[in-house]
């Protein structure tokens, strides 16, 4: 989770930033501890030391925020970033400067350490940003931060905003799409690659980091189904509009070369949380693992005897993005060489369940193999559950906004396991009530209910009674 290649290029510059204001602030409270122990032989400084370096850690982040030292403009520039560092870190040493004049403690404080700390800090900042001029410079090369954008509009407008776009060197625009083919193979140099649900056949294949819509000039109808299409898609979709006619979900506004965009749909998880979510799955599925791994000993060995056949079982079915996953799980049901492609749900007193069988899925044991697919990154500790192939083609038709579960990974439980929803699904409208939780978690994820859910799994998640 530690490589930005991992994020879309979108999120990229953001999570530079980021982890550079953290960098910033580490570096002036390091290099201050660091000179103290060279000069003194022990880090048992003061209380007053203590509070300066606080201080200034403080005043850092405040002063390279308000002088925008973070913003695209000025990471794109290592010289600008360079004199703002210099100005912002001169201003901490000046309201420090004051502090400690005011305190009446600068008779007490060593001056040599203190012309060290700034100079050496000054020179630590100036290095770092050497040090991603350089990264930055290699990620240019190699496209990593060009943001790829997919143009939906093919008409007038489009091609309009498809000029403006393609002026912006971090740009590339990799196909326009539209409802009807204009008849032609290439709009202004960029290839026409079909309709909109072309569009979302390509998202799954290639990187897309953001669709722009261009159909103003449209009607609200046509416009109103492309939205459609697009809802269950796990990209940022922005919408090109000078003016509001239409009934738009609007979430938030941006500019890209200049164009003005509407945020319509917006990916669940952004660049923070992605990767928070990413080292809560790694951390805690890791332990989870550990403390599992004699009782799954114990499970595979019952299993075996119990029934002739594998001890795991492992099926296909649908993950993030709607890309298919091999899911893992300790096999419950008689060993079949010639299974119902339909994969027919379990049911109460089900003649194909093994007695151990019966007992692991009443108890949710029979899950504890996804940990490894949870390390190993195709599903999530928490998140919606992964449905067979075959029910996710047969409820995705007849279930408005089904496929927008898979804007994120799947999850070992989830917001409606743990609120009675699990188990067969022999209705619709059960189904449809385990989508609608599904799609609350997606909209309103955060770490916090990330760990209610996995607190409330240990005491209602892993005994149902609708689980058989």
């Amino acid at each position: 989770m530690s490589d930005v290649r991992a994020f879309p290029a979108s999120d990229r510059t953001t999570l530079i930033a980021g982890l550079l204001r953290l960098t910033d602030i580490l570096l002036v409270m390091l290099v201050a501890y660091v000179l103290f122990w060279f000069q003194n032989d022990t880090l048992r400084a003061p209380h007053y030391y203590h509070q300066i370096i606080v201080l200034a850690a403080l005043l850092t982040a405040n002063f390279t925020h308000v002088a925008g030292i973070y913003r695209p403009v000025a990471l794109a520039s290592t010289s600008l970033q360079v004199v703002r560092l210099a100005a912002a870190w001169s201003m901490v040493a000046l309201a420090v400067l004051a502090f400690v004049f005011v305190t009446e403690i600068a008779e007490w404080l060593n001056p040599t350490w203190a012309m060290r700390w700034f100079f050496g800090v000054l020179a630590c900042f100036t290095v770092t940003r050497v040090l991603i001029w350089e990264r930055r410079r290699r990620m240019r090369r190699h496209g990593d931060l060009t943001i790829r954008i997919a143009l939906v509009g093919a008409r007038d407008l489009g091609r309009k905003v498809l000029e403006q776009l393609r002026q912006d060197p971090y740009v590339q625009v990799v196909g326009v799409f539209d409802t009807l083919d204009p008849g032609e193979t290439t709009i202004e140099g960029v290839p026409y690659r079909g309709s909109v649900k072309d569009l979302v056949r390509l998202v799954r294949k290639e990187r897309v980091d953001e669709i722009v819509i261009a159909m103003i000039d449209r009607s609200e109808e046509e416009v109103a189904s492309v939205l459609a299409k697009l809802r269950d898609v796990p990209i940022n979709t922005k919408f090109c509009a000078h003016t509001l006619r239409f009934n738009l979900p609007v979430r938030g506004y941006s500019t890209v070369g200049g164009l003005p965009l509407l945020h319509v749909f917006q990916r669940p998880l952004g660049a923070w949380g992605q990767l928070l979510k990413g080292v809560e799955d790694r951390v805690l599925g890791l332990i989870l693992l550990i403390l599992a791994l004699p009782v799954m000993a114990v499970i595979a060995v019952l299993v075996k005897l119990d029934s002739p056949g594998p001890v795991l079982f492992r099926q296909k079915r649908y993950g993030f993005n709607n890309n298919d996953i091999t899911v893992f799980k300790f096999r419950s049901m008689r060993n079949d060489p010639n299974p119902d492609p339909s994969v027919p749900q379990a049911q109460r007193n089900d003649p194909r369940v093994t007695r151990i069988g019966a007992f692991l899925r009443k108890s949710s044991l029979d899950e504890l193999p996804q940990l490894f697919n949870v390390l190993q990154g195709t599903m999530s500790l928490v998140g919606p559950r992964p449905h067979a192939v075959a029910h996710n083609e047969h409820y995705a038709a007849v279930i408005d906004g089904y496929l927008g579960r898979h804007r994120v990974k799947p999850g070992i439980t989830g917001w409606a396991q743990v609120n009675g929803y699990r188990g067969e699904t022999d209705t619709p409208e059960k189904m449809r009530m385990r989508v609608q939780y599904d799609l609350y978690y997606i909209d309103n994820w955060s770490l916090s209910l990330d760990l209610k859910i996995l607190l409330m799994t240990i005491f209602v998640g892993f005994v149902n009674r609708n689980a058989y």
